[in-house]
C-alpha cells in the first residue's frame, strides 16, 4: 500500500525590533550573557504590566504582505497557559482568536503555492539548557517579539519542506523584519507530518517535529519521519500523536511529549493589553515600505541570469539590491562573478557587508566586454574592489596599477607575433600547425603572451597567428 505524506509547518520568526514586545529591553541578545537582557516585566514580578511595542505591529504588517496575506484591521492578544521553567508568567501572551495576519500564500521557486492559514504575534519563551542532572534557564529571549506563521497542509514531500522554509526565510529577510540568523534561532520551524493511504479521505495521525533551525534539518527530519511512519503503518502499528525532537548527529527523531490540544492551554483574552485597531492608511504606509521581493527579482532577471545562479544569489538580499543597480547589459557577467568568484572566497560573508559601487562594477564589466581584461584579470580586479585600501581607485585604475590591461592594438600585436615567429624555437610548432596539429597554436599563443609580458589579448593573438600561418 502506498502512503501519501501531508505536511504543514509552523514557523516562529523573531522580529528585529530594537526592544522586546512588552518591555523596553534590548531585543538582540546574540552573544550576550544569559539573563542580561531582562526586566521586571520579563521576570513577571508582581504588579508589572506589559506595554505593547508599536514597531512589532508595523513589522507584522510588512511580514504579512510579504506572504501575500490579508492584514486584519482589528486583532487582539490572548493568554496561553502552560507551566514550564522558561515561562515565568505561567502563560504566553499570544494571538489565538484574532490574529493580525490573515490568509495568504507563499509561492515556491517551482511554482507550487503553499497556503498560509494565518500568522499571529506573540512573545517568545525563554531558553532552557539541559545538562546531565540539571537545567539552566536563560530569560534573555522572554517576550522577544515573534510572528508564528501557520501553513495549511499543502506540502507533500521533504524537498518542498526545504524549499518552503527557505523561501519563507528569504521573504522575512527581504521584508527586513528579522535578522534571519538561523544559528541563533531567529527562525525556527515545527514540521507536522501525517501519512494516509493513497486515496484516503481523512488525514492520518500527525506528529510534530519541533524547533528545527535549518532548511536541511527540516528536510532530513521530514524524510526520517515519513520513513518511520511508513514502516509502522506497514507493520500494522498505530501512529501516536506527539511532539518529537530532532537529533542532527544521529539523523533521527525521538519522542518528547504527547501533543496538547487548544483546550489544554486554557486560552483567555489578555486583560492588560487592549485590542489593536489599525486604519487603512496605517497599513498602507507599512506595506509601501516593502522593497523588491524574491518573486520581483525572478521576474526582472528572467532570461538574463540563469535560474541556478539566481537561486543562489537570492539568498543575499543586499547583493540582489546591488544587481538591481547594475546596467542591464552587464547584469549577467556581474552575477556570474558574484556566484563563481566572490561566494567561493573564504571571506565571502565579510565581503558581502560592503559591496562595490554599481559604477565600479559597470566599469569592470565594460572593460571585460571590450577585451581590455582577460577573464582571469577580470576576476582579480573584481576581488580587489572589495579591498578597503583599493576601493577608492575604481576598476580601471586598479587594473592599470596591477598591469592587467590587455594590448588590443592590432599593429602592435602583429609586431610581437612576427618577433615570436622569427625565433628558431617556434619553427617546429609552426610546422606542426601547418601539418594539421591544432594544439600547436596553443604553444605559439603562449610564446606571444610571454613576449608581451601577459598583456596581449589571447583571442586577438590567435586570430593573427592563424592568418599568418595559413598564408
Amino acid at each position: 500500500m502506498k502512503y501519501i505524506p501531508t505536511i504543514g509547518i509552523e514557523c516562529h520568526v523573531q522580529l528585529c525590533t530594537k526592544t522586546k514586545l512588552f518591555s523596553e529591553v534590548d531585543n538582540d541578545a546574540r552573544g550576550k550573557e544569559p539573563n542580561s537582557c531582562v526586566s521586571p516585566v520579563d521576570y513577571a514580578l508582581p504588579g508589572m504590566l506589559p506595554r505593547l511595542n508599536g514597531e512589532a505591529i508595523k513589522f507584522a504588517i510588512r511580514a504579512g504582505r510579504a506572504m501575500n496575506c490579508k492584514i486584519n484591521a482589528s486583532s487582539r492578544f490572548d493568554r496561553k497557559h502552560y507551566f514550564y521553567p522558561d515561562s515565568p508568567k505561567g502563560y504566553q501572551i499570544t494571538q489565538f482568536y484574532h490574529p493580525i495576519i490573515g490568509e495568504g500564500y507563499v509561492e515556491l521557486p517551482s511554482g507550487t503555492r503553499v497556503r498560509i492559514e494565518h500568522a499571529h504575534l506573540e512573545g517568545d519563551a525563554g531558553k532552557l539548557t539541559h545538562f546531565d542532572t540539571y537545567s539552566l534557564v536563560d530569560l534573555n529571549r522572554v517576550d522577544t517579539p515573534l510572528i508564528e506563521i501557520v501553513s495549511m497542509p499543502d506540502i507533500h514531500s521533504a524537498k518542498d519542506v526545504h524549499d518552503y522554509c527557505k523561501e519563507l526565510w528569504r521573504l522575512m529577510c527581504y521584508a527586513g523584519v528579522t535578522y534571519g540568523d538561523l544559528y541563533n534561532g531567529n527562525m525556527r520551524f515545527d514540521v507536522n507530518i501525517s501519512l494516509a493511504p493513497e486515496g484516503a479521505k481523512e488525514l492520518g495521525t500527525r506528529t510534530e517535529v519541533k524547533n528545527l533551525n535549518s532548511f536541511r534539518s527540516a528536510e532530513r527530519a521530514t524524510e526520517y519521519e515519513i520513513a518511520r511512519q511508513t514502516k509502522m503503518l506497514e507493520s500494522g502499528k498505530k501512529i501516536k500523536q506527539e511532539t518529537r525532537g530532532w537529533n542532527d548527529a544521529t539523523g533521527k527523531t525521538s519522542p518528547q511529549r504527547s501533543k496538547e490540544e487548544a483546550k489544554d492551554y486554557r486560552y483567555m483574552p489578555e486583560p492588560d493589553i487592549p485590542p489593536v485597531n489599525l486604519t487603512p492608511e496605517f497599513i498602507k504606509t507599512e506595506v509601501d515600505k516593502l522593497p523588491l521581493m524574491p518573486s520581483d527579482y525572478r521576474e526582472k532577471f528572467n532570461g538574463i541570469i540563469s535560474n541556478d545562479i539566481l537561486e543562489i544569489l537570492l539568498d543575499y538580499p543586499d547583493l540582489m539590491k546591488k544587481l538591481n543597480e547594475i546596467d542591464k547589459k552587464y547584469v549577467k557577467s556581474i552575477s556570474n562573478l558574484f556566484a563563481s568568484v566572490l561566494l567561493a572566497e573564504e571571506k565571502a560573508a565579510e565581503y558581502l557587508n560592503d559591496l562595490p559601487s554599481a559604477k565600479d562594477l559597470n566599469e569592470l564589466a565594460e572593460m571585460n566586454n571590450k577585451k581590455e581584461l582577460s577573464s582571469t584579470a577580470t576576476k582579480e580586479v573584481f576581488l580587489r574592489l572589495f579591498d578597503p585600501q583599493m576601493t577608492e581607485r575604481g576598476a580601471k585604475q586598479i587594473a592599470k596599477e596591477l598591469g592587467l590591461i590587455q594590448e588590443n592594438d592590432l599593429d602592435a600585436l602583429k609586431k610581437i607575433v612576427d618577433t615570436v615567429l622569427a625565433k628558431p624555437e617556434t619553427k617546429k610548432a609552426q610546422d606542426d600547425f601547418r601539418a594539421g596539429e591544432e594544439k600547436a597554436i596553443g604553444f605559439l599563443v603562449g610564446q606571444v603572451m610571454k613576449e608581451s609580458h601577459g598583456k596581449a589579448n589571447p583571442s586577438a593573438v590567435q586570430d593573427i597567428l592563424r592568418k599568418k600561418l595559413t598564408k
